[in-house]
């Protein structure tokens, strides 16, 4: 074959000319780096390759990491990992073998990415979101994605919706507005923990974590210094107070000084705020976790304390009169499962009094059929996202459609077991969901969605919005 026979076959004369053109008229100061990205833009991408592995996550444990080829790169996602009785929610292929990771590798799930995933997506156009997820959940064919597994099926979601931004050449952000049917990506206000506790921390606290929500900022910058400056005041407080001892942090970065009393936490971290400045710009909220310490139909406050345990025993009604007295004697404004998981009862009956945001974690489990179930019952008014619960990008945009339509607040939620991907920071500003809950302004897999969302906000410019006071409706 001749170069001009060559030329003709695959037109690429007029593909040449097109692209010089382009350069003149923009007057590229490179034309040949102009000329090669506008010739590579004129070629559609498909996915070319999806290679799997298994990584450690913040706690040592293992989960899914996947890189995901198109003809304009590479793009990797890791899973995030929570805890493993989560009966309501997407099933986590673990393997199984104690003679490994005591049972928790994820060498199962990687198997599926390599072997079937790949084989089925391979050829796919990666900005048809929607069609890659569907693709998975047939291959899968459970309800739970029990078979190939959700950290498996996640992971090559959140890469696939990485490849579709770059095919488009858009921020992550805006690729996910386009995705959700809705622009004007929204920066939402951090939910910053300062206090751990529960299952996430060595204390005797059974609250799991306590936030601060700096509401009263303008910027989402202005929110991170006041949360930063109020850490770290918090810092101090507890070293006069309790020692040095007192500021060991927990899995998400808060610090855990070894007392119980719900009250003295509070006080310690008002206190902070007070030192800080920040008086009535920053609220407080709180994620009880309260299905961790629910024994029957009562609930033991004192449940990490050996030598206590059983003694402080609560009714629901009990625990409604203390979240009120609370809520009354604290700025709090949101609480995240004040009750049991099954306990929609006292969910609802706490709910209905109005008197702050009720965040559905464990109760919900980002399962659509849930919140169904409690949108239609009116049993809390907020959900937390988070999309290892629910395993694909499209699920998780269909249930904050659900979730909004019902007037609620949405929570964009880290895991207990968190990676170095800062996916769910341009998730939450491409949902609008006005909240993001990430950990302390410590711990490296916790700090980089919180700069995402600084290099999101630098990028917007003067069109970035900060939810701030709207931050239940932004």
């Amino acid at each position: 074959m001749s170069v001009q026979e060559y030329l003709d076959k695959y037109m690429l004369s007029r593909k040449i000319e097109d692209a010089v053109n382009a350069a003149v008229r923009a007057k590229a100061p490179d034309p040949v780096l102009f000329i090669s990205n506008h010739m590579k833009k004129s070629i559609p991408s498909v996915i070319t390759k999806i290679k799997a592995r298994q990584i450690l996550d913040s706690r040592g444990i293992p989960t899914v990491e996947v890189d995901l080829y198109t003809n304009k790169g590479m793009f990797r996602a890791a899973a995030p990992s929570g805890a493993p009785s989560e009966m309501y929610g997407a099933v986590e292929l673990r393997d199984g073998d104690n003679g490994k990771y005591l049972g928790k590798g994820v060498s199962k799930a990687v198997k599926n990415i390599n072997e079937k995933i790949s084989e089925a997506l391979t050829g796919m156009d990666p900005t048809l979101q929607s069609q890659i997820d569907h693709a998975m959940t047939d291959l899968d064919k459970t309800e739970n994605k029990g078979d190939l597994g959700a950290n498996a099926i996640l992971a090559v979601s959140i890469a696939a919706c990485k490849a579709g931004a770059a095919e488009k050449d858009v921020p992550l952000y805006k690729h996910i507005a386009d995705l959700y049917g809705k622009p004007g990506p929204v920066l939402p206000v951090p939910a910053i923990t300062v206090i751990s506790g529960g299952k996430h921390a060595g204390n005797n606290l059974a609250v799991q974590e306590i936030m601060i929500l700096p509401v009263g900022a303008n910027t989402f910058k202005e929110a991170m210094q006041m949360a930063s400056e109020t850490y770290h005041h918090l810092k101090a407080v507890i070293t006069e107070k309790h020692g040095s001892a007192g500021c060991n942090v927990g899995e998400d970065g808060g610090f855990a000084p070894n007392i119980s009393s719900f009250t003295e936490v509070l006080d310690l971290v008002k206190e902070a705020i007070d030192r800080a400045g920040y008086n009535d710009r920053i609220k407080l909220a709180m994620d009880v976790a309260a299905t961790d310490f629910c024994i029957g139909k009562k609930y033991d406050l004192d449940f990490k304390a050996p030598n206590k345990s059983g003694q402080n025993f609560k009714t629901g009604e009990d625990m409604i009169e203390m979240y009120n007295r609370l809520c009354t004697d604290y700025p709090v404004v949101s609480i995240e499962d004040p009750f049991d998981k099954d306990d929609w009862e006292h969910t609802k009956l706490f709910s209905s009094l109005g008197i702050c945001q009720v965040v559905g974690g464990d109760l919900l489990m980002s399962n659509p059929k849930r919140l169904e179930k409690a949108r239609q019952d009116s049993v809390c008014n907020a959900l937390l996202l988070k999309v290892n619960q629910i395993g694909t990008v499209t699920e998780a945009i269909e249930v904050v459609k659900m979730a909004k339509d019902a007037n609620w607040g949405v929570v964009t939620s880290h895991r207990c077991g968190e990676t170095e991907d800062s996916f769910i920071a341009d998730l939450a500003v491409g949902l609008a969901t006005g909240q993001i809950k990430a950990g302390a302004p410590c711990r490296g897999e916790r700090l980089v969605k919180y700069n995402q969302l600084l290099r999101i906000e630098e990028e917007l410019g003067d069109q970035a919005v900060y939810a701030g006071e709207s931050w239940r409706s932004p």
